[in-house]
């Protein structure tokens, strides 16, 4: 036998088969998607705009609510409690609340920029020559700063000034104090609120025009649409919920002026707004707790007018298509 036969094995000797290694299931692979920290990822980029808006607007808010049951200075580290005096005070005394009166002239002044807007913006929609050079226009009041505004305007203004000669070249004489009277002095400076803000509507109300498709004017064009029929079934609904932003950003504007008149006037001869008022009673009177309950009052005024007009012209969601 050659040394490669195997042997035969032992009689009575089965053969048992070979033994497979057992095979343990693999663990299963975890995702990120199911690790305790994905769930913390979105927390963890908010952390740092949380926090700021926290420190910055809410801590503030909590603060100006505190004062405005007290009587502090500003300056003293004591701080009395008054309860509902300083809010008493501002409804009581006539000539407190009385500045809320002036906010009507820059609400009419708000309504008249929003149309002047929305008619520049329908009208620059289209193809007209040098829509460009008007929109530049337009908008350029916007980009420059309110105290500059505010200074070419006095000198605009002012006795002998611009608008005294421009008024001159067309033979009407005029001696009258532009901003020495109540009631000259507030249409004034509204008509000055109106030049600067027009563009910011115009830009918004543009914007929201030209994201309308164009197929619909074409098809309203095949239909015989004029320019008033576009504009009323397919501009006005289409730019329903930036008309609706726009009159929120008018009234909340308009009780809450202090640039422009405090610049042009100081406030004097009836043209101190709310803010303006209250900015003195904090700062030159040293009254921070009334000037406290003036900020909160305006606040809810606001609140409340928002939450009347969200009621009232809801924002439904458009669709033209």
């Amino acid at each position: 036998m050659t040394d490669t036969t195997r042997k035969a094995p032992a009689a009575g000797r089965e053969l048992s088969p070979r033994r497979k290694p057992e095979r343990h299931p693999a663990p299963p692979v975890r995702s990120w998607r199911d690790h305790p920290l994905r769930r913390l990822t979105p927390w963890l980029f908010l952390l740092a705009p949380l926090a700021l808006l926290i420190t910055f607007t809410y801590v503030p808010v909590g603060n100006m609510i505190y004062y405005s049951f007290t009587d502090w200075d500003g300056v003293s580290p004591d701080r009395n409690f008054t309860g509902l005096d300083n809010y008493t005070q501002l409804f009581t005394r006539p000539e407190l609340f009385r500045v809320f009166f002036v906010s009507f002239y820059y609400l009419a002044a708000s309504a008249v920029q929003i149309v002047i807007a929305l008619y520049f913006a329908t009208l620059l929609s289209f193809d007209l020559r040098f829509r460009n050079f008007f929109k530049g226009i337009l908008f350029f009041p916007y980009l420059i700063n309110g105290v500059a505004i505010g200074f070419v305007f006095l000198y605009f203004f002012q006795d002998g000034g611009t608008l005294d000669s421009l008024l001159s070249w067309f033979g009407v004489g005029s001696d009258h104090a532009w901003l020495g009277d109540p009631r000259s002095a507030n249409t004034s400076l509204a008509g000055v609120s109106v030049w600067r803000f027009t563009g910011l509507n115009f830009v918004l109300f543009l914007g929201a025009i030209q994201s309308i498709p164009g197929e619909l004017y074409e098809a309203a064009q095949l239909d015989g649409a004029g320019r008033w029929q576009q504009f009323r079934h397919i501009i006005a609904p289409g730019i329903k919920p930036v008309l609706s932003l726009s009159v929120i950003l008018a009234i909340s504007g308009s009780l809450a002026v202090f640039e422009i008149p405090y610049i042009m006037t100081g406030g004097a001869t009836g043209t101190s707004t709310f803010v303006i008022q209250t900015v003195k009673l904090a700062f030159q009177f040293n009254k921070t707790g009334l000037a406290s309950a003036c900020a909160v009052v305006l606040l809810l005024i606001i609140l409340v007018i928002t939450w009347i007009q969200r009621r009232l012209v809801p924002d439904d969601k458009v669709d033209l298509v």
